[in-house]
């Protein structure tokens, strides 16, 4: 027979197991929310899009900036594995760096409202306990997986004696992928505007040989023996 702590411990489990389950429903409502009404989506649009109140979001994820972490770690991890996917069946360094900007520049370009919404700071409510070190914890995360899984094929290919290098690239290469892919995706589309594939090619060049190839220093001639 069970005993009065034992009903009560499984009455804990199902409330748990329930709240998780209805945070999940509340994250993939409030994604499909900001897909369709944008990354400036309110509280109360999402919750309306969503069929319920802006008092439960709150309940779930205490305010705006709670949602955004949410739905961040959801989103970011699904473009973590999509990208490591990527990587993992490139033959050479720079197969894997284009591999990985494409996955990137895929996933961002789906929903472009979505990625906007977990990559920038919410405004914090007042009041909240999410200070800006929480809200970006997602982002931040993502961002340095992402470095490792480009830096660990180019040290293969490079050797240890490129270490002091490869220290310092990983970080400058995430900062340009990020930045160029970001402004891409808010580039309005023209004729002038490149596609998903020329974009992705484009920043691994930039990556592998740089801006300008014939702009690298050459040795200094002289005139020695005349």
């Amino acid at each position: 027979m069970p005993t009065a702590g034992s009903s009560a411990d499984g009455r804990s489990a199902r409330w748990q197991t329930h709240r998780e389950e209805r945070r999940r429903e509340l994250i993939k409502a409030a994604r499909r929310a900001v897909h369709a009404l944008g990354s400036d989506a309110s509280m109360e649009e999402i919750a309306a899009d969503a069929g319920t109140s802006k008092s439960v979001f709150y309940r779930y994820f205490g305010d705006k900036a709670g949602l955004q972490h949410a739905v961040g770690e959801v989103v970011l991890s699904q473009m973590q594995r999509k990208i490591r996917e990527a990587a993992q069946a490139a033959q050479t360094p720079r197969e894997g760096l284009l591999a990985m900007i494409s996955a990137y520049l895929q996933m961002a370009e789906t929903s472009p409202n979505v990625y906007t919404f977990v990559t920038r700071y919410a405004p914090v409510d007042p009041g909240s306990q999410q200070g800006p070190a929480a809200i970006s914890g997602a982002l931040g995360h993502f961002f340095d997986s992402i470095a490792e899984m480009i830096a660990a094929p180019m040290r293969a290919h490079l050797g240890d004696g490129r270490a002091a290098v490869l220290g310092y690239w990983p970080t400058a290469a995430i900062g340009l992928v990020r930045s160029a892919g970001e402004q891409w995706l808010s580039t309005p589309e023209s004729g002038d505007k490149p596609d998903q594939a020329t974009m992705a090619r484009q920043i691994t060049a930039w990556l592998c040989v740089g801006i300008a190839p014939e702009l690298l220093e050459t040795p200094v001639r002289t005139n020695e023996g005349h």
